[in-house]
């Protein structure tokens, strides 16, 4: 089955950090986000069109919304995005007495409640001023409740099939955790780890579950994305990718059976780009024998 798998580059967005894939189901689209770019990008497979918006700060991620566009951790704001009038209304701040942080990576709940996460300066890439970060869950009145505190990056999070579980890594602590998770409420409790990673396999990044229930983890500065089960924390398989700076995965396409990776070029010194020229674009990996979820929209 292994070597049915296929690596191809699909979008030359030339990211300085390429993070956050979303497949946006009603348009067939890819979204994803440039972080220090400060761009979100829209890809259609079908045209190879990519259209993009500046949101002059950091953009950590950008996510469908029910009533229209989108909404993006740009700065310390969730704000909302009007993508044909490109325009920009903050929604809600956050960290308010820590002014270098910014948001990072976030991801919506079946219900529409938006979880993402916030991180201090970074002095070059992954090298952070400590214990800075939060993790908020954003209910649709745009009520926001802090869960977890004192984290370094955080950074990828999904759910579980039954909802019940949160998985949620803090990238610094080498871990997936896994939390218990109350779909009605949101809560979240009882963090433990459920996979530690091995040498050689980076740090934890982006990460999607798929239609099985197994965890895709990019890791960062090692090229690849592994897949873990959770339930006995044994990675099962390894896919390599042409770039160490892998970022995040999400599944896609028509049947969700692509698995897109994002990449970063930032950091890296003359002679890795020109060993790497393809760092900090959008890989399509297909023939894995698994499909992914749909994603959903922000219901605020």
């Amino acid at each position: 089955m292994m070597s049915s798998v296929k690596v191809e580059c699909v979008v030359k967005a030339n990211a300085l950090v390429g993070e956050g894939p979303v497949w946006e189901e009603s348009d067939q689209m890819l979204l994803f986000v440039d972080i220090i770019g400060q761009k979100i990008h829209r890809w259609s497979p079908a045209t190879d069109q990519v259209q993009f918006v500046g949101t002059a700060d950091t953009v950590g991620f950008a996510v469908p919304r029910r009533s229209g566009g989108y909404v993006a951790g740009v700065g310390r704001s969730i704000v909302a995005v009007d993508w044909l009038n490109q325009k920009m209304t903050s929604l809600v701040d956050v960290d308010k007495d820590k002014p270098n942080n910014r948001f990072n990576d976030g991801k919506v709940d079946p219900s529409g409640r938006l979880l993402a996460g916030t991180m201090g300066k970074e002095v070059r890439p992954a090298q952070v001023e400590k214990k800075q970060g939060s993790l908020y869950s954003v209910n649709s009145d745009l009520t926001v409740t802090k869960y977890l505190s004192q984290l370094d990056i955080s950074n990828g999070l999904d759910w579980s099939l039954d909802q019940r579980t949160f998985f949620y890594i803090d990238s610094l602590s080498l871990r997936v955790d896994a939390l218990d998770y109350d779909p009605n409420t949101g809560h979240l409790g009882n963090r433990r780890a459920v996979y530690h990673m091995e040498d050689g396999e980076g740090l934890p990044d982006g990460m999607t579950v798929d239609a099985e229930g197994r965890l895709w983890v990019a890791c960062y500065n090692r090229g690849r994305v592994i897949n873990i089960d959770p339930t006995t924390g044994v990675r099962l398989q390894t896919v390599s990718l042409p770039a160490t700076k892998i970022t995040s995965c999400c599944f896609g396409g028509p049947d969700y059976s692509d698995l897109y990776v994002t990449s970063a070029c930032l950091g890296l010194d003359q002679s890795e780009r020109s060993q790497q020229p393809l760092a900090g674009n959008v890989f399509r990996v297909r023939g894995l024998g698994v499909k992914g979820r749909p994603s959903h929209s922000f219901s605020g």
